[in-house]
């Protein structure tokens, strides 16, 4: 008979708070290693002192224990859970769920961090804010093995505003994708606060190519993408973006994207769904494992 793996509740309510925490404070280092490296290469004088005020707002907010931005975000996650695992709830509470525990966790977070609540509780009626900047947006996937692993993304508003999705033709060239995807980073403009990590979802269908966007965000930077041809693409995309020329805060400059991470995902013959979510320099997001 299979036993499941047991992981208490409060554990995993424990490790989403300090997650959480990081990323609000620390900038990952994969973007911080990111934003040296243009630093480095950087011509334009007031693009290299954006940088530079960038990387030491970062500083700050790491040894003062601050937000790195004032829109400490909606909170993304997704989770890895395998199918040999258990949340055990709290004997209090013998219906929590996992959901409640990542969301018990964010909440504490925010409450504890003194970090910014944007959540409302409905859209368009009464925009009422909740208070605790839950729900969180929360995507599963059940995995075989008995591993629980959650990643979590602070994603701000400026950002996530300027992300578009669009249903091309299937007889639709490379250039012409191409071409999109660079122009919904050029009119993402400073408003979403450049440099910025873009993500690109292809494939699947009009859901899941946004949400493979999405998840795109969570590589590394400087990460090569398995297959070839999207490694190529990713450069020859993240190329022309720079070469727009919008640069850091949208002042000009080489550094308008610090990376263009694509997922990709089979799909219907007669689709070719493309999903550009656009994230900021302040690019929030922490992974653990359980």
């Amino acid at each position: 008979m299979l036993k499941l793996r047991e992981i208490e509740y409060n554990l995993v309510v424990q490790a989403v708070r300090e997650a959480s925490l990081k990323a609000a404070f620390e900038l990952p280092a994969d973007v911080h290693d990111a934003l040296e490296r243009a630093r480095r290469v950087e011509t334009h004088p007031r693009a290299r002192r954006i940088l530079d005020q960038l990387l030491e707002n970062a500083r700050l907010a790491a040894a003062e224990r601050i937000p790195i931005c004032q829109d400490t975000g909606l909170v993304v996650v997704f989770v890895e859970q395998g199918a040999e695992v258990w949340v055990v709830p709290p004997k209090d509470n013998p219906r929590a769920t996992l959901a409640d525990a990542i969301n018990e966790g964010i909440a504490a977070a925010y409450e504890e961090g003194f970090l910014r609540k944007s959540v409302v509780a409905e859209p368009l009626g009464k925009r009422v804010n909740t208070t605790t900047n839950t729900p969180a947006i929360i995507h599963y996937e059940i995995l075989a093995g008995d591993g629980l692993r959650i990643s979590l993304m602070a994603k701000g508003g400026g950002c996530e505003n300027k992300s578009q999705f669009r249903m091309f033709n299937p007889t639709a060239s490379e250039e012409e994708v191409k071409n999109w995807i660079v122009d919904v980073v050029k009119s993402a403009g400073p408003n979403a606060c450049p440099p910025f990590v873009v993500g690109v979802g292809m494939g699947g269908n009009f859901e899941q190519s946004c949400l493979l966007s999405k998840k795109a965000l969570l590589r590394d930077i400087g990460s090569s993408h398995i297959l070839p041809f999207y490694d190529r693409l990713e450069n020859d995309l993240l190329e022309a973006v720079n070469a727009a020329g919008l640069g850091p805060q949208g002042l000009g400059g080489k550094t308008t994207a610090l990376a263009v991470l694509i997922e990709i995902a089979p799909c219907h013959i007669a689709s070719l769904p493309v999903a550009v979510n656009i994230e900021c320099h302040a690019h929030r997001h922490a992974h653990l494992t359980l």
